[in-house]
């Protein structure tokens, strides 16, 4: 049986309900954030390789590579899988990201099968790919693939989200956070919009620039 799958702001909006149900303190804080965003995003080779060039720059920097990426064609597989050292180089990417780039493209993955894998072995699926991690993997399922019930535990932004929320001493460590989210299936990744959603609020409201 296919996963249920967030296709709309409806979707999202049911899971925040039920959340709320659930918990007050969900409840609460969705008072504070208004609607929770659709966040999806098209799925395939570009939404993880956009993932990778992502990986501990600034978002601007982040962006600036994609851009000369795109105009040098290197957001396609084929084009990625056959581009020189010196063109990932002229991109901007390091060499440890044009590695993972190109043994993205190299992979093989079947973008089209992952949409109706169980969310579990698409995320074995994906990690086996250098440069891929549980966390990029889990992003992908949640927003490329839609999937309502995913996770992403390691995530600091979650992780301080649900130490001010729920009052914790500590930032919960990703063993913990992924244990208290199996409270709140089958809408996890609704959870994580919410808990995201709340960071911000959070943040801005002690008056910290994010």
């Amino acid at each position: 049986m296919i996963e249920r799958i967030i296709h709309s702001p409806a979707c999202v909006a049911e899971g925040a309900d039920w959340l709320a149900a659930q918990d007050a303190r969900f409840a609460q804080a969705l008072v504070l954030t208004g609607p929770l965003p659709l966040r999806r995003s098209e799925d395939g080779f570009g939404a993880l390789l956009s993932s990778i060039v992502s990986q501990q720059v600034s978002v601007a920097s982040a962006n600036a590579i994609w851009a000369r990426m795109a105009a040098a064609g290197l957001t396609q597989a084929e084009v990625m899988a056959a581009a020189s050292d010196e063109d990932l180089r002229a991109a901007g990417l390091s060499r440890q990201k044009a590695r993972y780039g190109r043994a993205l493209a190299q992979s093989g993955i079947d973008y089209a099968a992952l949409r109706v894998m169980p969310t579990d072995k698409v995320i074995a699926t994906l990690v086996e790919v250098p440069g891929i991690g549980p966390w990029t993997a889990e992003i992908y399922a949640m927003f490329a693939l839609g999937r309502a019930d995913v996770f992403a535990p390691a995530d600091l932004a979650l992780q301080e989200a649900a130490r001010l929320l729920f009052g914790l001493e500590a930032r919960p460590s990703e063993k913990v956070l992924r244990a208290m989210a199996q409270d709140w299936a089958p809408w996890r990744a609704v959870a994580a919009r919410l808990l995201w959603a709340y960071y911000r609020v959070a943040k801005e409201r002690e008056g910290i620039r994010q």
